[in-house]
Order: structure tokens, then sequence, then C-alpha cells
């Protein structure tokens, strides 16, 4: 077979690092090219994108494209989408073509055999929690590469049911991959602890507990730092000292700025930390610090940092919505998303129980070893063998 996979998510020069659909699509590319030496791949790059970056991929059985670009795409979108895009791929005579992710769009005027990815439905499942017009251009975006693809990827179960669901799409037509877990996140060199932590503001002393992901709505940061609030007040009230720290790392994303403001109307300005970005290397010293792992999101597709948590032995404190109860299994303390009062008891427990925690170690550790990219991509090979 002739497999083209569209990476413009990965090394994308205006989305930055390779995060989210850009961790997957190079995952996934990564672990075929290891395990399939038979079928030729056609991968597509940015035009952007700098060749030495993506010598990495070449092999005998892979051609390395760049999407054509044109000065005139602002004016000419769907020109350019149409002419250039179908061109370029007609072109290499595929036998199908898998797109990494539903926002990088096939051109209509494209006949060939498509797969596509689709990692989570959350600007419909909890719309209000995006701009209205990023919301409306990401569901007609995911409505369109739905319909026209003759197979689809969900990441989870649950994704697969809210595909289902809301686009009455065909249970036959969508299979349920999961992502794998990158186990060389947990074994490779990193930056001494110390160092690390003191460029957050803390010391190996401090306890604190930990948030990764956007800083934005989708991941309720305003229950979350509503929750902190009433976990300090526990020890206040009593007379206990109070020494922990909450620890909000990850990119600012719509509405960021409103969470400082509210952390010092609650009164924990000086006990909250926004790290902004956190690179790769940093990451494994940031968890494993970490007294205890926060993510109480409304809505997750599939929850890569759930598995980093449990890597690298944080318990870890859980939404019990969408599918964050599938990925973490009994290995994870769930709550309410929505119950403050809940994310603060679980919070509580956690502080006064080293048994507790212990246990959730213990669980986690079996629980991430169920996720690995080689299975994802083995997976996928069949699924594009079905298509043959």
């Amino acid at each position: 077979m002739r497999i083209g996979i569209d990476a413009r998510t990965i090394l994308n020069p205006e989305r930055g690092e390779a995060i989210g659909a850009g961790h997957y699509a190079y995952q996934l590319i990564r672990h075929l090219l290891e395990i399939d030496h038979k079928n030729e791949y056609v991968l597509f790059f940015d035009f952007r994108v700098r060749e030495k970056d993506v010598k990495k991929f070449s092999r005998d059985n892979v051609k390395i494209k760049f999407y054509p670009f044109s000065d005139y795409k602002k004016y000419l979108p769907g020109a350019y989408s149409e002419i250039l895009g179908t061109a370029t791929l007609m072109k290499e005579k595929l036998d199908l073509l898998h797109t990494t992710s539903p926002l990088s769009r096939i051109p209509n005027t494209y006949r060939g055999k498509t797969v596509v990815t689709i990692y989570d439905l959350a600007v419909v499942k909890v719309p209000d929690v995006f701009p209205v017009l990023a919301r409306t251009k990401a569901r007609a975006m995911l409505g369109m590469a739905i319909s026209r693809a003759n197979k689809l990827i969900a990441v989870s179960a649950s994704t697969k049911k809210d595909i289902c669901e809301t686009f009455k799409c065909s249970e036959d037509k969508v299979r349920v991959i999961y992502s794998g877990f990158d186990k060389r996140l947990s074994n490779k060199s990193i930056t001494p602890r110390a160092e690390v932590l003191k460029r957050y503001g803390l010391s190996e002393e401090d306890r604190y507990l930990l948030f990764l992901g956007t800083i934005e709505p989708l991941k309720n940061i305003t229950r979350l730092l509503e929750a902190f609030a009433d976990f300090k007040k526990r020890f206040v009230t009593t007379g206990r000292n109070f020494n922990y720290k909450l620890v909000l790392a990850g990119k600012r994303g719509w509405l960021a700025a409103e969470y400082k403001r509210l952390a010092k109307d609650l009164g924990i300005e000086k006990e909250v930390i926004f790290t902004g970005y956190v690179v790769g290397d940093n990451l494994a010293p940031l968890f494993s610090q970490a007294d205890f792992f926060v993510m109480p999101s409304l809505y997750e597709g599939f929850g890569t940092t759930v598995l980093e948590a449990f890597a690298t032995g944080v318990p870890a404190i859980l939404s019990n919505v969408s599918s964050i109860p599938e990925i973490a299994g009994d290995a994870a303390r769930l709550v309410s998303p929505l119950d403050t009062k809940e994310i603060a008891d679980a919070m509580f427990e956690f502080s006064q129980s080293e048994e507790l925690k212990n246990s959730y170690r213990e669980k986690g550790k079996k629980q991430v070893e169920k996720f690995n990219w080689e299975k994802t991509a083995r997976e996928t090979l069949e699924l594009y063998k079905s298509l043959e």
C-alpha cells in the first residue's frame, strides 16, 4: 500500500511545539516506521518546516513531501485548499490518506480513501467554555471530516460514543484505538530536580499539588482554585499550619488572565504558582516532586497527562467524566468536576493519608502499562489494511 499521513501538526511553526495532535502524529509515525518496512509512506509536512527537522523520518520506504503554499492563501483560501491541496495529494497516487487532526482539512475535491483521527468532541459537549467563533469553526470542521472519512479512529470509547451520538455516525465506521504512552519520558536523563524547581519558585522542601494542562475554562481552573481555597481554609480554621502550594503548569489559554485575579480574590495568590509552558525535560522533576496531581477537567478525549502522573508515581485526583474513568480505571480518586466541595474533600484526604496515596501510586504504575505506542501503531496498520 501507499499510505499518506498528514503530519502538518508536527513542528507546526504557527502552533508551537508538538502537543496534542502533534504529539499523536509524531509517535504514531515513529512507531509505524519501526514495525512496517513493507508499505510505502508519504509524509506531508508544513511547507515552513526545515528539511533538517524531518530527516529523523527518513527511511527507504518513506517520501517526505511539503504541503504547497501560495502567497495568495489569505486572499483565496478556498482556491488554495482545493486546487493545490487536491493536486498535491492526487500526484502521490495514495491508496489511503490518514489525517491526524480533523482541523487539517481534506480538500472537498479529493476522492481518495481517508482515515481521520478524532481526539474529542469538547466543543460539542461543553461548548460554553470555548469562544463562539472557535467552537463554530471547530464543529463545522469536525462534521466535514467525520462525514467524508471512510474510517474514523477514536482515541477512547467515550469519544466514539460522542461521535456516533452527535453526528449520527455508524458504529462500524469508528474504531477505538487508544493512544500510547511514551515510556522514554520516564527513563530519559532529565535536568536536575532542584534546578527545575528553583526555576518555578519552588524548593525540594515545598509540598505542592500539581495541575498540568492549558490554563483555560475547559480544564475547570475556576473550581480548582475554589477547591484549593477551601482546602486551605480547613487547615487555617483548625489552627494548623498550611504549607501547600498549587502549581498550575501549562501555557496560557482563553481567559487565563482571569485566574490570577481569582486567586487574589480567594486569598490564595501567595500559594498559587503559574509556571507557563513547561518544556519536556522539566516535566518529570515537576511530577516526581508533587505531593499529588489534580485534574478536574470538564472533558477529556484521552488524557495523556493522567498517564504521565501514573508513570512518575504521583497519586491523582481526576474528574469522573468523559474518557477519564476509562483511562484511569481504579488507579485514581475520581470526583465530580462540578462539585468544588468534593474536589476539596479529596485534596484533604490525600493530605492526611500517606497510605491512601501509596495505594494509588501502585495502581497507577500498573495502569500505565496498558498503553503503548507500538500497540497503537499495530492496530492502526490493521485498520489501514482493512481499506485495501
